[in-house]
């Protein structure tokens, strides 16, 4: 891992500061909305703008990279989102805010891309694999320590919007510095209809949609539960610090767990932990104590099932089918988070802020639910070979789920390989053994 951090640290530098800066501004806005006087269900519509430009920008980078080159598109994303999160103090209004927060989605979606085309041209066939992995750990560690950046200064001001700005600011130096215009655009391989999809996996299909509310609550609405219930900015912090360290922490278990068994079971396990943990929450909230440990469990049952349910589809699908598979997971996705925000804030707004955990249960117990029936509707067929859980996350483009795929395959040919080469030496060794045993023997 220190060599593959060496081959890539100007990239692994920049994506910490450029995620420390997006871990913080959800967060931040959040904070500052409700201090704006900002209901609930109007909070609820600026944060599903992340969602949207998001989406859009998935859909839109590999247009831009294939026509101006990945330097030109890294760079001018990289400004627009430092210009946006300056225009958030400066201009407190919810339309404003609705159209910067789908800007930085966009141009959040586009720098991912780049960076995971450039990580996978930078990484040799040998460490592409654990280079993608240094990368999600980076990733998930610059949102966690951003959330802890809320108490460094007064989110009714200025200091934490100007923070912002220059760690996106500065990020963008390294990458540019270090990065030639060589790398690769590499369009994602044929397209699967989401009918073609919701066939092949309805499981995973349906649970990738809930799934995307249920990032839209934790991921998104956290800071507004938090400031309407009155936690203190620095209960907030360390609330939703909780909530991203669960799901950096989590990730390792299940993906081991993924490996060993059927996953069906696991992704019931999950949503089942998450649910009953949501449902404690409801009657025992009140508690701070209690709310961290929610927080956590309900950030790692949640982060890791997005990779869980790719993995899962792909055990139906050939490896060409798998990249295309998992784009239209990810707008699966994609689709539930816009909307998540949007229901979550008016539930909150009209019935009351206990809504933000009665959405987690409902969501988590669909998911449950809908994976039990699933179990009797269909037996555990798959390929010859289970695809590998992979490092990935609803932040990972499609670009990188492919070299993800790409990694894991390349690891399972080598270890393939590695077992051709022992069974060739013993199968030797047996031979001499043999030739030995038979060679006559002079008489003493």
């Amino acid at each position: 891992m220190i060599s593959v951090f060496k081959q890539t640290w100007a990239l692994m530098v920049g994506m910490l500061l450029l995620m420390l800066g997006n871990g913080l501004q959800g967060t931040l806005l959040g904070v500052r909305g409700s201090l704006e006087q900002i209901d609930s269900s109007t909070m609820g519509f600026i944060m599903a703008g992340y969602f949207v430009g998001f989406l859009g920008g998935s859909k839109l980078t590999p247009i831009l990279l294939y026509r101006v080159g990945h330097v030109r598109v890294f760079a001018a994303f990289g400004s627009l989102v430092s210009a946006a999160f300056i225009l958030y103090a400066a201009i407190v209004n919810p339309y404003a805010w609705w159209l910067l927060r789908v800007l930085v989605g966009f141009c959040f979606s586009g720098l991912y891309v780049v960076a995971e085309s450039w990580l996978n041209y930078t990484a040799s066939n040998e460490s592409r694999g654990k280079a993608l992995s240094l990368y999600m750990i980076v990733q998930m560690s610059g949102m966690v320590l951003g959330q802890l950046l809320l108490n460094v200064g007064d989110p009714a001001g200025y200091e934490l919007f100007v923070l912002i700005t220059v760690l996106v600011s500065v990020s963008i130096a390294p990458i540019l510095l270090s990065a030639t215009n060589r790398a690769p655009v590499e369009v994602s391989a044929r397209s699967m209809g989401l009918k073609e999809l919701s066939r092949t996996s309805p499981l995973a299909s349906f649970s990738m949609l809930m799934l995307g509310g249920i990032y839209a609550v934790l991921f998104a609405m956290s800071p507004v539960y938090a400031t309407e219930r009155g936690l203190s900015v620095a209960q907030t912090s360390l609330f939703i610090t909780t909530i991203f360290a669960g799901a950096l922490l989590f990730q390792l278990p299940v993906g081991w767990l993924s490996d060993k068994m059927d996953r069906r079971f696991l992704i019931i396990g999950v949503t089942a932990m998450g649910a009953t943990m949501s449902l404690i929450s409801l009657y025992l909230g009140d508690s701070f104590t209690v709310l961290l440990v929610a927080a956590f469990v309900l950030g790692g049952a949640s982060n890791p099932l997005y990779a869980l349910l790719v993995a899962y589809a792909n055990d139906y699908l050939e490896h060409d089918q798998m990249a295309a598979a998992a784009g239209g997971l990810l707008f699966i996705n994609g689709c539930g988070a816009m909307f998540g925000p949007v229901i979550v804030g008016y539930a909150m707004s009209k019935l009351g802020i206990e809504w933000y955990f009665i959405t987690l249960l409902i969501l988590m117990s669909t998911i449950c639910l809908y994976g039990t029936y699933r179990m009797s509707q269909r037996e555990h067929v798959m390929n010859d070979e289970p695809a590998p859980y992979l490092p990935i996350s609803s932040n990972t483009s499609g670009l990188g789920t492919s070299y993800a795929i790409d990694a894991a395959e390349d690891e399972l040919l080598d270890e393939l390989e590695d077992i051709e080469e022992v069974y060739e030496e013993r199968q030797y060794d047996d031979l001499v053994i043999k030739r030995f045993d038979e060679t006559p023997k002079t008489p003493e």
